[in-house]
């Protein structure tokens, strides 16, 4: 069977959002994680940028330059395939032609998608003009490469410490409705893990809503049900596996024994097989 060209990946990716379940997308930090993944049998895998980031050296928050990740996209993408969006944190500078290299820069690595996020290090948010103008720009990025780019578009408007839950609120709504109207297919308001809040999001926001899931959010099938037609683990799946090492070594160390290991290891001619496919 040919594999499908980057337009059908493209064409079959947005079209899940519109149901009818929920698209739930492991985000993946490297070749072998996106195969493991795809092998489980996700139809579309997301990457990690705090995942990539972490596994070179860098701490997250656009540490890692916009070649380094687009780099490791690239990889990812030539070892699965079905379709893989990007997380490519802000788009590596503020303004909208910054974006646009961005967003060409993705579709050159085969991905399909991308996250764009509108936080800035100082844990403040972009001028919302600005936002707009950057994810229009993403948009007409993707037009002119003749690829639907699915752009899922990201407020941290419940990060910002000294405004109220209700304020939070007001700008998540705000701001998700702005980005839809100028040309993303999605968006994505992390921060967030109460049903209620989340119940509301998916009322309020003209368009498909991607949370976290992982915990402390609701099980998929609840998130499901309220509304949410995107669910990403961000960097869940690489922390609970860090977690997993620190626990195998610690108790390498302190203990001698491999009780953490037991029933985990996937053998060594399975992994030879997901990769030398």
């Amino acid at each position: 069977m040919n594999e499908p060209t980057q337009l059908q990946k493209a064409q079959d990716f947005i079209a899940r959002h519109a149901g009818p379940r929920m698209l739930v997308l492991p985000n993946a930090w490297d070749v072998v994680s996106a195969r493991v993944i795809e092998e489980a049998g996700f139809p579309a895998i997301a990457t990690s940028s705090a995942g990539v980031a972490w596994a070179l050296g860098y701490a997250d928050g656009e540490r890692i330059s916009r070649g380094e990740m687009l780099a490791v996209v690239r990889r990812i993408v030539q070892g699965v395939r079905v379709p893989v969006t990007a997380d490519v944190e802000a788009g590596y500078g503020a303004t909208p032609e910054a974006a646009a290299e961005t967003a060409r820069g993705v579709l050159a690595t085969g991905a399909i998608g991308l996250n764009l996020e509108d936080a800035t290090e100082e844990g403040l948010l972009l001028d919302l003009a600005l936002q707009v103008e950057r994810v229009r720009a993403v948009r007409e990025a993707g037009t002119a490469a003749r690829v639907p780019l699915v752009i899922n578009a990201r407020t941290d408007a419940f990060e910002v410490k000294h405004w109220s839950p209700a304020e939070r609120f007001t700008a998540a709504v705000r701001r998700a409705n702005a980005y839809r109207a100028a040309g993303a297919d999605c968006v994505f308001v992390p921060h967030v893990s109460d049903a209620d809040t989340i119940g509301r999001l998916a009322r309020e926001i003209a368009g498909p809503l991607n949370v976290i899931a992982g915990p402390p959010a609701p099980p998929l099938g609840q998130l499901e049900s309220l509304g949410v037609r995107r669910a990403s683990l961000g960097p869940r799946i690489v922390q609970a596996t860090l977690g997993l090492i620190r626990r195998i070594t610690a108790e390498l160390h302190e203990r001698g024994t491999y009780e953490a290991l037991a029933d985990l290891v996937i053998p060594f001619a399975e992994i030879q097989r997901l990769i030398d496919r």
